[in-house]
């Protein structure tokens, strides 16, 4: 519940994380006869999402629930640090080439 600087109570409104309401739905749809893509409208997220997040849950438990990082697990096309280091090499001994840092 908020209260304001003099004490009066504001809203009484509970505040939930993205895990809490992933927690929430998770349940809810784990329960017999749930309609699963009508829980996921309930909650504004696409079907694909909450299958995706039931998967998650039953594999992980409540750690699948957490965010996870979208950086891909690799990058086969990244340059090699040794060509890296050789061109910034180069920028540094010759500052006047190419187009300007």
């Amino acid at each position: 519940m908020i209260r304001s600087q003099k004490g009066d109570q504001i809203m009484p409104f509970e505040v939930k994380t993205k895990v809490d309401q992933r927690r929430e739905g998770v349940l809810m749809a784990r329960q017999e006869g749930a309609n699963i893509r009508s829980l996921c409208r309930q909650f504004g997220i696409s079907a694909d999402t909450g299958y995706r997040l039931l998967t998650r849950y039953r594999e992980a438990g409540e750690a699948g629930l957490a965010d996870r990082s979208r950086r891909p697990h690799s990058s086969p096309r990244r340059t090699l640090p040794t060509v890296e280091a050789a061109v910034v090499a180069l920028r540094t001994a010759q500052p006047t080439w190419g187009a300007a840092p």
